[in-house]
């Protein structure tokens, strides 16, 4: 099926590229679909794929596999829960996770109720983000953290494959690198689990407590291009955030736009003056707070631009 849809895709979208085999990776996926007889209601203890118990799932090729997780929420409303696509993935760390397709008559997630609240967020490698209430979310730097420990695993997995190669060894057979490599590769796994756990939290948080979000629309690839912040912007993962409140924005029918960021820093939110016009300079990164010379207001840079994108959220809107 998926071989078909690349096919698909490459005649239809022709930035496409040709359909190739994946290479040998450490990373590998299994895939599947759930199957029902016609005569049967679907449920999740009677298809192809279902659980046997609260701790296995039967999978086709695979037999019983034991797993845990957070899936006894499903458990619990079984007779109107039917399965479709089911994926087990290994990762380079040699995790297995196995992910299902659900579908269902009846709503997975209850709507919260209405708050009246809106707000703008401003997102910045200072603090992870800031909001038009004030309200600061630090930002955790995750590889950072960890980026001395990690340099230090690379170059004893470098040093173990140049040995390797030497005596003429495999690298796929040399125990002393796959050790090694399975050391990185859990390192690298740590960083982006905080890190997903961490943007988890803060969207959802952000969605259910407010019925319209506002956020400046960030194109990370060419911010990626400054060699001066690429590594605080990689690791801080703003379009994975961006990402999550809009889809999570839906699931709870809430309302999420971007906006575009010009002049959201540089406009005072009280006039609408913008710095570096009738003769002032533009404001820089070390400015972190600044007077308006029009207005005399005081601002907080990134507090203040969060008050401008959700003044320009609600136009949009609008």
């Amino acid at each position: 099926q998926n071989y078909h849809k690349a096919w698909n895709a490459f005649r239809k979208v022709h930035t496409a590229g040709v359909p190739k085999f994946h290479r040998k990776s450490y990373v590998w996926r299994y895939q599947t679909n759930c199957q029902y007889l016609k005569q049967k209601a679907a449920y999740l203890t009677n298809g192809t794929v279902h659980f046997e118990d609260s701790k296995h799932v039967i999978v086709p090729k695979l037999g019983r596999l034991r797993v845990k997780g957070s899936h006894q929420r499903v458990l619990a409303r079984s007779a109107e829960t039917r399965i479709g696509t089911v994926t087990i993935v290994k990762d380079a760390s040699g995790r297995f996770f196995l992910s299902m397709q659900l579908a269902s008559d009846t709503p997975f997630v209850n709507w919260p109720q209405n708050t009246g609240k809106q707000i703008g967020i401003d997102l910045n490698t200072e603090n992870f983000l800031t909001t038009s209430n004030g309200d600061t979310v630090a930002n955790p730097r995750y590889y950072r953290i960890i980026k001395g420990r990690l340099a230090k695993a690379q170059r004893i997995l470098s040093r173990r494959a140049r040995r390797a190669k030497q005596e003429h060894r495999p690298l796929r057979t040399s125990k002393n690198y796959q050790k090694q490599r399975l050391l990185v590769a859990k390192l690298h796994a740590q960083v982006f689990e905080r890190r997903r756990d961490f943007l988890h939290n803060v969207s959802t948080t952000l969605i259910k407590n407010h019925d319209f979000v506002a956020a400046e629309e960030l194109r990370s690839k060419n911010m990626l291009k400054n060699h001066a912040l690429a590594m605080s912007i990689a690791d801080v993962g703003w379009r994975t955030f961006l990402g999550m409140l809009a889809y999570k924005a839906e699931l709870y029918h809430r309302q999420f736009l971007t906006v575009n960021p010009k002049n959201t820093t540089q406009a005072c939110h009280e006039c609408g003056f913008v710095m570096g016009t009738a003769g002032t300079e533009k404001l820089t990164l070390a400015d972190r707070e600044w007077t308006c010379p029009k207005c005399h207001a005081h601002h907080v840079r990134d507090h203040n631009a969060a008050q401008n994108i959700l003044t320009k959220g609600i136009i949009k809107l609008a």
